[in-house]
């Protein structure tokens, strides 16, 4: 039997899907939003195009039970980093059954965090590191249901962790993939996502006009989406342990984009020590997170200097959403005791997304924690309306 406390410290890791600050609100940042003025680029014959399609013979016990078939595909997409062509992963779901009149509309999911390696790649494991979850309601409606790895998990490159732009591409490429794969696929897609995934989701949704030119775009569902955890910088703040356990994941992550980034200016004691155990997922040392959270001080997180501070805040501040319109409505989840995406964050993403005109509906659970299961059927519901030609309702104020 678990302690209490080390109860709370597995329960607090098992949930965190992006590292974040448990801090109090952050002071306004609309002086520092940055936004691109430049339209959001168009997709190349290339992007999407289908490497390779292998059957998948073991499902989840859920999926095999709705008669659902799965395929595990390599795709080609783009680095948000540097526009390179990039080779990725990723799994598609496909229902049982006949398709209907015009084609399987297809829904994109991001995933959650998993880490940062490529044993990492939920399409690697019957339940996708959690994020199946995602899916069995999605395949229940009838959707084709495409779940990209994300570039660096699984193919054997970097890993670009929180990097929208990356994110959105891999979303919606897998859709062009999934067409050719499967050949009852619509142009009808939407996205849904979790956290990380979440983030990912508004990404594909602004992404949308531009580089899914073709496909028929109908709105994007984010759960406790980190549209913005650059508060996670500000001045005075202090990472609890399960953020600090998260934190060699932000700055492996930021350090693809910035290859001048000194790890030792953030990550101290067991943090630097441990640091490739605290971004995999299956090797033996990752199976130590627990001992190692036990064992975090304070000052393992702490930047280094104030200079160290200002410019991890910095690139944090480059990577926030929203960057540039969306395509298409969209839904924003958050969960009032959300402590690792803290709701505040959201909020304020949510009102600068809508003075660039999107359409949002903001929606909130007083008791939900961070990517409460609770919303998941929301969400769907919310995508199924889209589908359905439903007018989507907005909480943007009136211009």
């Amino acid at each position: 039997m678990l302690r209490p406390a080390r109860l709370g410290v597995v329960l607090l890791i098992a949930v965190v899907s992006a590292c974040t600050a448990d801090t109090e609100a952050p002071a306004d940042r609309s002086d520092s939003v940055v936004v691109s003025t430049a339209g959001p680029p168009v997709a190349a014959p290339e992007h999407g195009t289908l490497v390779a399609a292998e059957p998948v013979a073991d499902v989840d016990r859920r999926v095999a039970a709705l008669g659902a078939t799965a395929l595990r595909l390599r795709y080609r997409s783009t680095s948000g980093v540097d526009g390179s062509p990039a080779e990725v992963t990723g799994i598609v779901f496909v229902p049982a059954g006949p398709a209907p009149a015009g084609g399987r509309s297809v829904v994109t999911v991001g995933h959650g965090t998993t880490g940062g390696t490529d044993d990492c790649a939920p399409s690697r494991y019957p339940n996708l590191l959690g994020s199946i979850d995602l899916v069995i309601p999605l395949l229940e409606r009838g959707y084709l249901v495409a779940v990209s790895d994300l570039d660096g998990l699984g193919n054997g490159r970097p890993h670009p962790y929180l990097e929208p732009d990356t994110a959105g591409y891999n979303l919606i490429d897998i859709v062009r993939a999934a067409q050719a794969a499967v050949p009852e696929t619509s142009n009808r897609w939407a996205a849904l996502g979790e956290s990380q995934g979440g983030q990912a989701s508004w990404s594909a949704a602004e992404l949308a006009p531009g580089y899914a030119a073709g496909l028929d775009f109908v709105g994007a569902a984010n759960l406790s989406p980190a549209a913005d955890v650059s508060p996670v910088a500000e001045p005075g703040t202090v990472l609890s342990v399960p953020q600090q356990m998260f934190l060699p994941l932000i700055v492996s992550g930021l350090a693809v984009s910035h290859p001048e980034l000194d790890p030792d200016a953030y990550l101290h004691g067991a943090l630097s020590a441990q640091r490739e155990a605290l971004v995999s997922c299956t090797t033996p040392a990752a199976a130590n997170k627990i001992d190692i959270a036990l064992g975090l001080r304070p000052a393992d997180s702490e930047p280094r200097t104030p200079q160290d501070r200002a410019r991890i805040g910095t690139w944090l501040r480059d990577r926030a959403l929203p960057k540039r319109p969306a395509g298409g409505p969209m839904l924003v989840l958050i969960d009032e005791r959300d402590n690792i995406v803290r709701p505040e964050w959201t909020r304020a993403a949510v009102e600068r997304a809508c003075a660039l005109g999107d359409v949002i509906e903001l929606r909130s659970r007083p008791d939900g924690l961070h990517a409460d299961p609770r919303d998941v059927p929301v969400a769907v519901d919310w995508v199924a309306d889209r589908f359905d030609g439903v007018v989507a309702s907005t909480t943007c104020p009136s211009r």
